[in-house]
Formats: structure tokens, sequence, C-alpha cells
């Protein structure tokens, strides 16, 4: 297992993402986004990408820019539509971007076991509902539960507060949310954090995501409204 890079700018970070990819971006709401990758993402010019997040993007910054963008095909997320979601609802309304809801557990779930390397689950969630047709349905205990699919990512992008020289990372309240499962699921895992410091400086407890799941780490200044989101 080769050790994480440390690059030293955005656009290095993305380099090499295809068309087509599916890509888990970390981030509940603004908190834990990682801006700088997205917007890296845009100039990269990936197309026809399919985007795993808790929501469906905020205003015009970060997932929201790049569903304007028009880079985007499908969306897998919990929460599509918000206050300031209209970039997505626009875009699915005039039929040009897909949806798939996922309940948040199961989102979260799904790609825990795309990393653990489980083959597929049965969850209770969303039994009896329009999210359960076509899916397997098992009696567990006298309970009705659905078969889930691991979803994996060809790249995930991940905010993190701090990163080692060896890619372990530790992150900041809750800008972790969906970060450190999704580490594990993707392929490529790209991470944006605040600061790089000398292998020995993290306290070995607080670290969160191993190395061996990073593959590349870019330093960037945070965002202010990263930091306020993150409590």
């Amino acid at each position: 297992m080769s050790q994480a890079r440390i690059l030293e700018s955005v656009d290095e970070a993305v380099a090499g993402v295809e068309d087509g990819s599916t890509v888990l971006v970390g981030g509940f709401g603004l908190a834990g986004m990682p801006f700088d990758l997205v917007d890296g993402l845009i100039r990269q010019g990936a197309k026809d990408l399919t985007i795993v997040s808790n929501n469906a993007g905020n205003g015009e910054v970060g997932l929201a820019a790049l569903l304007k963008a028009g880079r985007v095909r499908k969306v897998v997320c919990s929460f599509p539509r918000q206050a300031d979601s209209y970039v997505f609802d626009e875009l699915y309304r005039a039929g040009r971007i897909a949806l798939e809801v996922v309940p948040q557990g199961t989102l979260a779930e799904r790609l825990r076991a795309a990393g653990a390397g489980i083959g597929a689950f049965y969850c209770p969630t969303a039994v009896g509902t329009p999210l359960a047709e076509g899916k397997e349905v098992r009696t567990i205990d006298g309970r009705d539960h659905v078969l889930e699919y691991p979803i994996k990512g060809d790249v995930a992008l991940v905010g993190a507060h701090r990163a080692d020289t060896m890619g372990n990372l530790v992150y900041r309240r809750t800008a972790r949310n969906f970060g450190p499962v999704m580490a594990t699921a993707a392929a490529l895992t790209v991470v944006q954090v605040a600061e790089v410091v000398p292998v020995g400086a993290l306290d070995p407890e607080a670290v969160v995501t191993p190395g061996i799941y990073v593959d590349r780490v870019v330093p960037v200044l945070p965002r202010q409204y990263l930091s306020q989101g993150a409590r």
C-alpha cells in the first residue's frame, strides 16, 4: 500500500477523474463540504457524473455549483430539497437530472458496507414505502426488511481538519459526518485539509480515518462558512 500523496494544488488533487464516475461528496449541508475540491472538479471538466451526498446542494456553491455547471446526470442523496436547493430543484423539474432518494441511515450503512466488503444487508427502513419498490423483502424476527446493496465510489471528495504526511485524518466536530465512511468506499480518496502536520503530531486516539484509506491530500485555507457550519 503506497503512502498518501501530499499535493500543492487542488487541480492536481482532482486530476484524472473520468467522465461517468461515481463521486462520493462529503458534507452535511455546508458542514464538511469539500468546497475547494468540488470547485476543482468543475475546472477539471469531468461530466456525466453520479454524485452521492447527503444533500443535493445549497445555494450556488460547492455541490450546487457542480450541478449548475451541467456535470451531473444523477444524484443519490437523503435530502434533495431544502430552502436553498433551487439549482437541483430546477434541474429535476426540467428532467435534466435523475434522483435516487436513500434514507440517511441507510445511505451511511450502504457506504460503510462498501468499505467493509459486505455484499449486501437487510434493513427495515423504507419497508412499505415507494423507496422499497422492486427490492427483495425478507421477514427477520417477525419484521420485514428490504435488501440494500453497497454504494461504491470511483472517487471520494472529503473535507477533514488535519492530516499528517501519512494521510491519517482528524475531523472537526460535525464536519466529520460522512467523511470516514466515504473514504473507505472509494477507489480513489481525495481529501482537503486545513493543515498537514508531521507524523506523530496527531494524537493516535483522535485519528478517525487511517492513512491506508487516503490517496491524495491537499492543504487549503478553510472557508469561513465551512468552519462556522461545524458545530
